[in-house]
């Protein structure tokens, strides 16, 4: 029991600022404990975006580095290049990564740059006051689309694990949740996966967390993961989208 309630040792003792049920925390728990129990927390730098994670580097004890809006990939090219010996990974929202930063994404992962980027999908902006995101679903009501998404004016879900999984470079993308302990189980193997990938030298790897947004969605925490279970799975589908070293079958 001490082992499974216990700190990862690559965190902090810091109070959470995310809003209650917000799924960040257990997301940066997932994090800590891939960085330990793979050895690798000493030489991992950390990338945070601009959104609810911006002060990602408050919770974990290792090297952590601020990006521009949306500019997390190619903030983590650099490092990644000058010190090819450190394990680099972005952590980044859906208005970050899917929005401002689409440029960013798709190039750092067509160049198949040896990074890991952790991708959390709640399907709307958080910290600005909940509008609408690049993934924010059809007919979904946010402070900008109070009517709920029009796909005849502003287009559908943009779904970025396919997306990526369909570029030559990248090696392991896959689609995660944590709204229920057994989908918990498999979103750590996946961010451990994508992490040992990159502690062996090989490419690009890719792990999007479909995640809850409480407070923007106006739920309480247990309906809102509810919520997650029946609309947000159906529309992004969980599962392993390309894997090209069979990590997943080992």
């Amino acid at each position: 029991m001490e082992k499974v309630f216990s700190r990862p040792k690559c965190m902090t003792n810091t109070p959470f600022h995310y809003c209650p049920g917000c799924d960040h925390g257990v997301i940066h728990r997932l994090v800590a404990e891939a960085l330990d129990e793979l050895d690798i927390a000493s030489r991992a730098i950390g990338v945070a975006p601009v959104g609810c994670s911006v002060f990602a580097y408050d919770y974990f004890d290792i090297d952590f580095n601020s990006a521009a809006h949306g500019r997390a990939p190619a903030v983590a090219t650099g490092i990644k290049r000058v010190r090819p010996d450190s394990i680099v990974f972005t952590y980044q929202g859906d208005g970050d990564l899917a929005a401002i930063g689409t440029a960013e994404i798709i190039h750092a992962a067509n160049r198949g740059e040896k990074i890991t980027v952790i991708f959390v999908n709640n399907a709307i902006y958080g910290m600005t006051g909940g509008q609408m995101a690049p993934t924010t679903l059809v007919g979904m009501k946010t402070s900008t689309c109070p009517y709920g998404r029009d796909a005849a004016t502003v287009g559908y879900p943009i779904k970025v694990s396919e997306l990526i999984s369909t570029l030559a470079a990248p090696i392991y993308v896959t689609r995660v949740s944590v709204n229920t302990p057994a989908n918990l189980m498999k979103a750590k193997k996946a961010i451990k996966n994508a992490f040992q990938l990159q502690k062996e030298g090989k490419g690009f790897t890719f792990v999007e967390v479909v995640a809850t947004c409480p407070t923007n969605w106006g739920k309480p925490p247990l309906e809102a993961h509810k919520w997650v279970t029946e609309n947000m799975l159906p529309a992004f589908p969980l599962g392993v989208y390309k894997d090209t070293t069979g990590i997943e079958k080992a």
